[in-house]
């Protein structure tokens, strides 16, 4: 009986150490799994970080070989970047990391990585790919105006592969914007903040490149030609959405060719009698004068209102309808000069001037001073001017329709003048308006093309001169602590008089106006108006520290406020417009009237207040 119990007390004692020895080669494996599955999913990590970080700087280069016009080198990028981005998303779609994405509290990590991989692969997959071999396809330089009718065609065929392009970035762009990220890992977070606000860029890019080449070969007379008012506004006399207007004439698009014609000047246009009905709201800031006289109908910043109101005015005067306007100033004749290259002026209505000391020839560095001061002190007759305005003019946009300018540069100068404010333009068809309406080249205050917590300071003239030549500016941004759930911004305004302290007799009486319209020669007078973003408030204003009265308004839900000063030659003032119950909570921006001035030097970086 002894010997039966210690043989079940050893065989007791055997399966217990069987049952220990397997349970700890279960913990044993199980830990290797475990220690093997997170060394694979370490693995998967580095390479879809590699080949990520190996694609982001793929981009660079590719947007580079496009603005150079070099196909097969674009090509070839695109078929590297997608090597990569293959591979990064062929690593986020492993079994094993898939299955990591199911697991709870890390799983959304995981999942994120898959989602970021998955879009850089169908961006450059059904995204880029598809649009390089489109811009393969197509001659720019064919495309570019010219004397002589154009194939548009290309343009035509392309639309659709840009529309699907866009719609495939579009969908991915959403698809990361669902991700919920308040529970992931800083590592994981940040760069799916960075993919995020790449993706809206993106989108942004392809849905304008698919709209314009949806207008663009109707606009530009694929099918029967059209007709539009071009507008040279001149900088040295302020208006809101950049100078007075001054050459005016008719640039046709046949098929793609390029025409001017139809010179004139707004002086020329005359009086409005009766005065053209304008949008009420905008007559009581601006007065009826929008209406009345060519030279004021861009006092307002919503240039479709300015353009509509031009429209009319040059129906009324001529006789001719025209189907747009499209408004540029002497800074982007200087971006087409570099593009064409200098022009010689050899027109027979110049003669009269050659003995005046005015350059001969213009190129992108001299024409802004030529037109914009020179003109003055050398031309005292106002008739004259407006001729040397019109040469200038007619012989630049010979130069582009001569083709004497390459595709890339000609490109490059439109979009700079556009991303500057300067290039404007406005269509009678609602359709292609609508359009134009969702971007910047619209020149409006009010829609789609306008971010939530936008601002906008514009300039116009009081001084009835050409001082503004002088006039150097700052626009600045100060963002105060949120109130009441509120956000608080001021725009924070600097004007600074640099003509000579002798001006009001150093300078033409045409500059300084003479003092007819109750301005000191040599003084500036400037109505300053200051926009604000929807619903929000101007609580104050004031003028070197002290709080001053302005005029306050209401344009398209936007509030404004209108304030006047004056600047004594080398006077400097600082106007600051304080907005709140502003109850957009996105990063403010602001715009400004474009002047002489180089965008990039007026508008500051904005200053941020520490909240506690």
């Amino acid at each position: 009986m002894q010997k039966t119990s210690r043989s079940r007390v050893r065989q007791s004692t055997n399966m217990k150490r069987s049952h220990v020895k397997t349970v700890l080669i279960c913990f044993a494996t199980a830990a290797l799994a475990v220690g093997l599955a997170g060394l694979w999913l370490g693995l998967k990590a580095s390479v879809i970080s590699d080949e990520l970080h190996s694609a982001q700087a793929l981009i660079a280069p590719l947007k580079d070989e496009i603005a150079r016009d070099d196909s097969p080198a674009a090509n070839a990028t695109v078929l590297r970047l997608r090597t990569h981005t293959s591979a990064a998303s062929d690593a986020a779609g492993d079994p094993l990391w898939t299955l990591a994405s199911s697991l709870p509290w890390v799983g959304g990590n995981f999942g994120a990585v898959a989602e970021v991989a998955r879009s850089a692969d169908d961006v450059a997959t059904l995204g880029l790919s598809p649009l390089v071999k489109v811009f393969a396809s197509l001659d720019w330089q064919k495309l570019m105006p010219s004397d002589l009718p154009t194939d548009l065609k290309p343009l035509q065929d392309a639309s659709p592969s840009v529309s699907a392009a866009a719609h495939v970035v579009r969908v991915s762009a959403e698809r990361l914007e669902r991700i919920d990220g308040s529970g992931l890992l800083p590592q994981i977070s940040e760069p799916l903040i960075q993919a995020r606000d790449q993706l809206r860029d993106v989108t942004k890019a392809l849905d304008a490149a698919a709209n314009a080449a949806e207008i663009a070969p109707e606009m530009l007379g694929a099918n029967a030609p059209r007709n539009y008012l071009l507008m040279i506004q001149n900088n040295a006399e302020s208006r809101a959405s950049g100078g007075i207007p001054g050459a005016l004439a008719v640039l046709t698009f046949d098929r793609g060719s390029l025409t001017l014609s139809g010179q004139s000047s707004a002086a020329e246009v005359g009086v409005m009698t009766p005065v053209l009905p304008v949008d009420t709201a905008q007559q009581q800031i601006y007065s009826t004068r929008l209406g009345k006289f060519m030279q004021d109908v861009n006092l307002t910043p919503d240039f479709p209102t300015a353009a509509a109101t031009a429209q009319a005015m040059w129906e009324r005067k001529n006789g001719q309808r025209v189907d747009g306007v499209i408004s540029v100033d002497p800074v982007v004749l200087s971006y087409l000069l570099k593009a064409t290259g200098p022009i010689t002026l050899s027109d027979p209505k110049l003669s009269a001037l050659a003995d005046m000391g005015l350059p001969s020839q213009l190129t992108g560095n001299n024409v802004v001073p030529t037109l914009l001061s020179d003109v003055y002190a050398k031309i005292e007759q106002p008739s004259l001017q407006d001729d040397y305005f019109a040469v200038v003019a007619q012989q630049i946009f010979e130069a582009l329709s001569e083709g004497k300018s390459d595709a890339a540069g000609l490109l490059k100068a439109v979009a700079q003048g556009t991303n500057e404010g300067r290039v404007l333009v406005w269509s009678s068809s609602s359709e292609e308006q609508n359009i134009l309406g969702e971007y910047q080249l619209s020149g409006s205050i009010a829609g789609t093309s306008i971010p939530a917590a936008q601002f906008g300071v514009y300039f116009n003239d009081g001084t009835g001169a050409k001082m503004d030549y002088y006039v150097k500016r700052t626009v600045q941004l100060v963002k105060a602590c949120p109130k009441d759930g509120y956000e608080q911004t001021t725009v924070r305004v600097t004007s600074t008089n640099t003509a000579p302290p002798d001006a009001a007799t150093s300078l033409p009486e045409y500059v300084t106006g003479a003092g007819i319209h109750g301005v000191p020669p040599g003084s500036v007078q400037t109505n300053v108006v200051a926009y604000g973003p929807s619903q929000s408030n101007i609580e104050t204003v004031t003028d070197t520290g002290q709080q001053v009265a302005f005029a306050p308004y209401i344009h398209s839900e936007r509030t404004v406020g209108v304030y006047a000063i004056r600047l004594a030659p080398g006077e400097s003032k600082t106007v600051e417009f304080n907005f709140g119950k502003i109850v957009q909570h996105t990063e403010p921006t602001v715009v400004v009237t474009p002047t002489v001035q180089p965008v990039k030097d007026v508008i500051l970086p904005t200053l941020e207040a520490v909240c506690g």
